[in-house]
């Protein structure tokens, strides 16, 4: 299988995403379209992955649009697809519905909550990083996957596609690297009142890359 990752900032890659792609043997390209603008086909698209970062969905960017069209084109063929923070900002965007600024700016380590019993073997709560000040419209014809304390709209699960606002997929090195190269995000009127060191001191719950592995198991089945 062809994973095509759409990667929106050099400090928020794969992470344990492209550890499940190695562990069942498939083949994985990671593309930069707001650096390089290339996006791959629908074609040579067997699952997306699109990845978080600092723009908006909103922002009047060409390259933001032509993502939305690829979301477009894989969803009409029924291939599956996994967005975090962004991504599945523009995963909502793509199918109508709003993108706007959450009531809280969470930035840091903070539980989430299941609130679907669709997807089999997902703990009832998770400790997930979050690094967002926007937050998706549950779409009509999806499930409210995961909650928070300060955020319902934490995920969604429609079909062969999940879009989660906050990260299961970074691993040690990539919280480190996340949280040193953005140390000032968590700073400005964060209402987890974390810091850039007090988020990579928490270290990654083990039980995070499992459910990530367990996620992406889902839609690739469901294919």
């Amino acid at each position: 299988m062809r994973i095509n990752v759409l990667q929106h900032t050099p400090n928020e890659g794969p992470g344990t995403i492209e550890q499940w792609a190695q562990d069942y043997g498939h083949e994985m390209y990671i593309y930069h379209p707001y650096q390089f603008g290339n996006l791959p086909t629908a074609e040579e698209t067997d699952m997306l992955v699109v990845l978080g970062g600092p723009m908006s969905p909103n922002d009047d960017l060409p390259w933001i649009k032509q993502e939305r069209l690829l979301i477009k084109q894989l969803l009409d063929q029924h291939k599956p697809i996994f967005g975090a923070c962004y991504g599945a900002q523009q995963i909502a965007k793509t199918l109508g519905y709003d993108v706007k600024k959450a009531p809280h700016k969470e930035v840091g380590w903070a539980p989430v909550y299941l609130k679907s019993n669709l997807i089999s073997d997902i703990p009832e709560k998770l400790t997930a990083l979050h690094w967002h000040e926007e937050m998706f419209e549950v779409p009509k014809q999806a499930e409210l996957l995961f909650s928070s304390d300060l955020v319902k709209n934490q995920g969604f699960v429609m079909d062969n596609v999940i879009g989660l606002q906050f990260h299961f997929e970074p691993a040690a090195d990539n919280v480190r690297e996340i949280a040193i190269n953005d140390d000032q995000y968590p700073l400005d009127h964060n209402d987890l009142h974390q810091t850039s060191e007090e988020i990579i001191a928490h270290g990654v719950p083990a039980e995070n890359k499992r459910v990530m592995y367990r996620l992406l198991d889902y839609i690739a089945e469901r294919q």
